[in-house]
């Protein structure tokens, strides 16, 4: 009868453990989905191609627990081993990996962390170059997105994924650009906007689409008013803080570069010819007869470029188009 007792309470307190350990597992994957990382740029400047020490990528990196459970995980003292970027180009071609990364990651080394605990809705912070993870070497507009391992990289298929940020990364000061586009003398650098008349602007940023200049074809263009065109792309916007109107001025500038919105005024003319330019000093319009070829027929069309004079520089705030021939 003892042995009888003994066996019984052996069996419960082993099947105890097995229910402990399955809720432990089980809350455990919960809890990596209350754990919020998120990413914003640490300092907004102008970025370049390459340069990571003198042009650097700062990308602010927040850990929130948003449970009601204190969260632990590891936290590499080589934050390379915590910590994955993630970065694709228009054309959804993902940037590859530094050889710093890829070094440190191969090495066979010893990989020092510290066990981080957050209470509830507490948070820890820490900042990182982008450019120590991903190399960048052509100007283009980027969306970003971090991956978070909270048992560090060689030991966790768990990761924890963050929210996307569109970074844009210009040429650099001294590439050269254009010779339809002046440049500063001895420097090479690209002029800032001039105080040219309304038919130079529209001239200029047609000249700029044809040869695929981006930079050029976004100098003269009001961008916030081309997106609050759109309705529902306005609501959004007036009820966005500064941060997210900058973003989605990004990501409405990544859009126009794919063709994906405002097509008309993205569509690369083989042809144009500028008809009339009427303006007084605060706005005017200035049409153009553009011509489009496409695989099985042409297109001739009437633009109506709308343009506001801010601070004694021409922008184009909006347009209209009208086919005028198809053949």
């Amino acid at each position: 009868m003892k042995r009888t007792l003994l066996a019984i309470i052996a069996f419960f307190m082993i099947f105890a453990q097995t229910l402990t350990a399955q809720n432990y597992s089980a809350e455990g994957e919960n809890d990596l989905k209350n754990v919020e990382v998120s990413i914003k740029f640490s300092e907004r400047t102008m970025y370049h191609p390459g340069d990571a020490e003198g042009n650097p990528v700062k990308v602010h990196i927040t850990l929130m627990n948003k449970s009601s459970k204190t969260q632990r995980f590891k936290l590499a003292e080589d934050r390379m081993f915590s910590v994955d970027f993630r970065a694709f180009n228009i054309k959804n071609t993902q940037l590859g990996q530094t050889d710093l990364l890829r070094e440190k990651r191969t090495t066979n080394k010893t990989v020092y962390y510290r066990e981080i605990s957050l209470e509830p809705q507490e948070e820890y912070s820490f900042v990182e170059n982008l450019k120590e993870y991903l190399n960048i070497t052509e100007p283009s507009i980027y969306y970003v997105e971090l991956n978070f391992y909270p048992e560090l990289y060689r030991n966790g298929e768990q990761s924890i994924h963050s929210n996307r940020l569109t970074l844009e990364v210009k040429p650099s000061p001294t590439a050269a650009s254009s010779s339809m586009i002046p440049v500063k003398e001895n420097t090479g650098a690209l002029l800032e906007r001039q105080e040219i008349g309304p038919d130079k602007v529209v001239e200029q940023t047609i000249i700029a689409r044809q040869n695929e200049l981006w930079d050029q074809f976004f100098l003269y263009m009001d961008l916030e008013e081309l997106l609050k065109d759109n309705q529902s792309l306005n609501r959004r916007y007036n009820n966005s803080s500064a941060a997210e109107r900058n973003d989605m001025l990004n990501e409405f500038k990544a859009e126009l570069m794919q063709s994906r919105i405002c097509k008309d005024i993205v569509t690369k003319p083989v042809k144009f010819e500028i008809k009339s330019t009427n303006y007084d000093p605060n706005e005017g319009t200035v049409k153009v007869e553009e011509w489009f070829e496409y695989d099985k027929y042409q297109e001739k069309k009437l633009y109506t470029y709308y343009v506001r004079q801010r601070d004694g520089i021409w922008q184009i705030y909006r347009y209209t188009v009208t086919i005028l021939e198809k053949q």
